[in-house]
């Protein structure tokens, strides 16, 4: 059975490739963040739109003051530690969005805090 949009017919061929972008975590390196405790994994960056993918890597202890992305929305998605926003804390599987130019945070990594965060502009912070 096809659905929209059509789809080929016949077998699937594992030649093919599936995916025009893959990134591996063994391929790439982490580097120092915006803020002291902060590490990124860059993990795809767009030439046209600046936007990036990273993991985020906070280091346990750590707080990252409020603050905007002027150029970028962003979403944030916990895979691993405990994060706090305003008093509540979020664990694996939380998905946070910040709209471009809206002040967010202050974020407490009350344990390392893995994040996968995507930002479809440049990765500014004011």
């Amino acid at each position: 059975m096809c659905f929209l949009p059509p789809c080929k017919s016949g077998a699937i061929r594992f030649d093919e490739i599936m995916f025009p972008y893959v990134a591996l975590t063994k391929d790439k390196a982490w580097q120092p963040g915006p803020y002291e405790g902060v590490e990124l994994m860059i993990l795809h960056k767009h030439e046209s739109t600046g936007g990036i993918v990273v993991l985020r890597k906070f280091k346990a202890g750590h707080t990252v003051p409020a603050h905007t992305h002027p150029d970028a929305n962003e979403w944030a998605y916990v895979l691993s530690g405990e994060w706090e926003e305003s008093g509540i804390t979020y664990t694996t599987g939380a998905l946070f969005f910040a709209a471009k130019g809206v002040r967010h945070g202050p974020h407490v990594a009350r344990t390392e805090v893995i994040s996968l965060t995507m930002f479809d502009g440049p990765l500014t912070v004011v």
